[in-house]
């Protein structure tokens, strides 16, 4: 289903990730997650309903109030709540969406698709740099 040169060129290529669910609680798998796609050389972009600062980078309460572009959303909400997030990414005009691990919404990728985003779904950045050499 997840296109392997996608994923290469999404983990390889820098961009700006807009992390959907990212607060400063550190026992999430956004926290650490985004550590290490920002240590990819990735800038990264917290939103959250808090608006928080995370990894030095200021956060947004909504996808759609984050300045300028954004290449990849990604997607740490839960599965109901996805299909809003990739329509967001879509009207803001991201390259692409990220599904993490367990976060679904088939119509919603579909959606992603049509609108010609690159969609990489039930994964993690985490899981998927390791064995393409990226620390």
């Amino acid at each position: 289903m997840n296109d392997p040169a996608v994923i290469d060129r999404l983990l390889r290529e820098p961009g700006r990730w807009a992390v959907v669910g990212l607060s400063t609680n550190r026992a999430r798998a956004a926290y650490g997650v985004a550590a290490y796609v920002q240590g990819l050389g990735h800038e990264i972009v917290p939103v959250h309903p808090r608006a928080e600062t995370v990894h030095g980078a200021a956060g947004y309460e909504r996808l759609t109030d984050v300045p300028g572009a954004v290449d990849v959303v990604d997607v740490f909400v839960n599965s109901s709540r996805a299909g809003a997030v990739i329509d967001d990414a879509i009207a803001i005009g991201a390259r692409a969406v990220w599904l993490q691990l367990g976060v679904t919404d088939p119509a919603a990728e579909d959606r992603a698709r049509a609108a010609g985003l690159d969609v990489v779904v039930d994964t993690c950045p985490k899981i998927e740099g390791p064995p393409r050499g990226l620390r």
